[in-house]
């Protein structure tokens, strides 16, 4: 899995994100509210404004776009309008290009930014300096491939990968290390405005990348399930919804620093958890056999099974990451059942085209089982 796949959410555009409200009672995991109306008073009185969010139409986009108009704010969207044209009719969209083309910010003023769409530095310095005067708080989506994932745990003050070629623009090649670049250009050009905000794989309604989504379809499928690993292996993601609301949230509050958005909980939630918290949520009649890792990785590719990031090695700081600084600054995690339904939900009014796009590959499996079975 390369640092791009891990963060590829923000990068991955497969039809208009769906939006629906939240409606699924919760199950396990830290309660929050499940309406808009009632998140709305649980994060406090909005303060409307004028928000600029370059993007804005992709996966996470139009969940922030939806949850600002809900607390009042007065959106606008810089994008090349290819994606999703015409997704919020009502919304102001200036048409434009980041390289080169950034006519259509000049001579405006808002009081709010959040920056989907910045991978590469001199980009993000160009936008980033036009609108300095014209801006009160920038908030730069970054990911957490910007770490050294050769550590215990990734907290924001964890050791960075170095940047080998500060000249590349190759995003493909060094995701993480010009997400780190990008950062730096931030902080130069913003001080104290900017805000950084480090995702980790991001879920439910609308993905595109069916990293979580295949869980709960794969639950949801019955029969004998993989489950992959030690069950006290860690597995991290953010909903979506819950992303929105903090990134508003850090807005409104004026809130600067660099923030690590990684859950469902605080204190971690393991591999056995995760999958019968899922199972809890439908009525399919299921089991789980728990393979060996060095097994499955003998093979399958770890993609295979998504959310799956082994706590022993190189990489085991992928599901270690800790989100105590966001959480004291407001940051919430709806419980697992109702991104887990309301994610399943979405994936099952898709069209069939979209569904056949998950692949279970359900023989594959009833022969890795077998095998097990056999040693």
């Amino acid at each position: 899995m390369t640092r791009r796949e891990f963060a590829g959410t923000t990068l991955t555009v497969a039809g208009a994100a769906a939006l629906p409200a939240a409606g699924a009672a919760a199950c396990a995991g830290e309660t929050r509210p499940s309406t808009d109306s009632e998140a709305d008073a649980a994060a406090g009185a909005a303060r409307p404004g004028r928000l600029l969010i370059l993007g804005g139409t992709g996966f996470i986009g139009p969940h922030m776009v939806q949850h600002a108009l809900a607390r009042g704010h007065e959106v606008t969207l810089f994008n090349r309008g290819r994606t999703n044209p015409g997704l919020f009719p009502g919304v102001e969209t200036l048409i434009g290009d980041r390289d080169g083309a950034l006519d259509a910010l000049r001579g405006k003023e808002w009081d709010y930014v959040i920056d989907n769409s910045g991978y590469v530095p001199r980009l993000v310095r160009d936008s980033g300096s036009l609108l300095r005067d014209a801006v009160g708080r920038y908030l730069f989506t970054s990911t957490g491939s910007v770490y050294d994932f050769d550590q215990d745990e990734l907290p924001e003050d964890a050791r960075l990968l170095e940047v080998a070629d500060p000249e590349s623009e190759d995003v493909g090649r060094y995701y993480g290390e010009l997400k780190v670049l990008c950062e730096e250009a931030v902080r130069e050009i913003y001080g104290d405005r900017g805000t950084v905000t480090r995702l980790h794989v991001v879920a439910g309604p609308g993905d595109p990348t069916d990293r979580f989504t295949y869980w709960p379809v794969r639950v949801h499928h019955g029969g004998e399930v993989i489950a992959p690993g030690d069950m006290d292996n860690p597995v991290q993601f953010i909903d979506v919804r819950d992303l929105a609301e903090f990134c508003m949230h850090l807005l409104e509050e004026d809130t600067g620093g660099t923030f690590n958005v990684a859950g469902p909980t605080l204190d971690g939630t393991r591999m056995d958890e995760f999958l019968y918290g899922i199972r809890a949520v439908t009525t399919s009649r299921v089991s789980f056999t728990w393979v060996d890792e060095a097994f499955l990785r003998n093979r399958e590719p770890p993609v295979r099974f998504p959310l799956w990031y082994s706590h022993r090695g190189p990489t085991r700081g992928l599901a270690q990451v800790r989100s105590h600084r966001g959480v004291e600054a407001g940051l919430r995690f709806r419980p697992l059942a109702v991104t887990a339904r309301e994610t399943l939900d979405w994936f099952l009014g898709e069209p069939e085209e979209r569904r056949e796009q998950l692949q279970l590959n359900l023989d594959r499996d009833a022969e890795i089982l077998a095998d097990w079975k056999n040693l």
